[in-house]
């Protein structure tokens, strides 16, 4: 419901209709999370470990919207050093698909890798998992991607947590 609701408010007719008809809906939807799922004295800002320039990405077919994504997260120091941890999946209980695994995965793999580019095969894989509407193939736009990437990794935090 929540994908749906998310769609739904992006016509600014439906969206008006659902803020005047249904505000409680719209509040619940939008309410900030209000569980701890790190720690914030564990959130190191720089880089824990010097890391040299890791591996490239091979553009695997109008794949550059996946590609740039996957490049400033990794590069993202905060979101690295936890996921280069490993803590994530060590604890993880999804069964399926896990997002944070997945890029847990790949930072990984590009930090390590001794290649100077990698396949981000784990990542296109999953490419529907992450956003329906994706479609090998095709060129998507990133901002889209980064979005639907985010959701779901923040899904596969909260669904790991406990209450």
């Amino acid at each position: 419901i929540t994908r749906l609701l998310k769609k739904l408010l992006c016509n600014k007719i439906v969206s008006s209709l659902f803020k005047c008809h249904f505000p409680a809906v719209i509040a619940k939807e939008m309410a900030p999370q209000q569980r701890i799922l790190f720690p914030p004295e564990k959130i190191r800002m720089d880089w824990q470990q010097r890391q040299r320039a890791g591996a490239g990405l091979h553009n695997l077919g109008n794949t550059c919207f996946v590609n740039s994504v996957l490049q400033c997260l990794t590069y993202t120091a905060p979101l690295a050093n936890y996921l280069l941890s490993r803590e994530h999946s060590q604890s993880c209980r999804q069964q399926d698909f896990c997002m944070m695994c997945i890029m847990e995965a790949h930072v990984n793999e590009v930090l390590h890798s001794s290649d100077s580019a990698i396949q981000p095969s784990a990542v296109i894989n999953v490419l529907t998992r992450i956003g329906e509407d994706f479609q090998l193939g095709r060129q998507e736009d990133a901002h889209e991607f980064l979005h639907y990437t985010v959701d779901a990794m923040q899904t596969a935090c909260l669904s790991g947590s406990s209450e």
